[in-house]
């Protein structure tokens, strides 16, 4: 059982940075396709960011945080990132992260993923 831990939410002015980070135990990082979610107040949950496995490598973004987030993984530390830039009032929400054993060519969808951590808040003030 992979469980997931987020942490480095925050209040922030927009323009601001903010770095979330995904602490996994009971399985490795490397080995799972990773994404990073968020859900607004009232809305659904929606596909940010994500990185697949050492055996195939991937990087995919939603189109309004491509250019200002990053997301990344460190092996070593077992732990995945989200650089989050030039923040916006709009990005305001509880981010998530999320391990998946296989997409099948889903990565975006909430469906496909297996493990989920709690969310950690991130808030952006205009």
């Amino acid at each position: 059982q992979v469980q997931l831990v987020e942490s480095g939410g925050g209040l922030v002015q927009a323009g601001g940075s903010l770095r979330l980070s995904c602490a996994a135990s009971g399985g490795f990082v490397s080995r799972y396709y990773m994404g990073w979610f968020r859900q607004a107040p009232g809305k659904e949950r929606e596909f940010v960011a994500g990185i697949g496995p050492l055996t195939w490598m991937e990087f995919r973004y939603r189109d309004s945080v491509k250019g200002r987030f990053t997301i990344s993984r460190d092996n070593s530390k077992n732990t995945m990132y989200l650089q989050m830039n030039t923040l916006k009032p709009e990005d305001t929400a509880v981010y998530y992260c999320a391990a998946a054993r296989t997409t099948g060519g889903q990565s975006s969808g909430t469906y496909t993923y297996d493990y989920w951590g709690q969310g950690t808040q991130v808030t952006v003030s205009s």
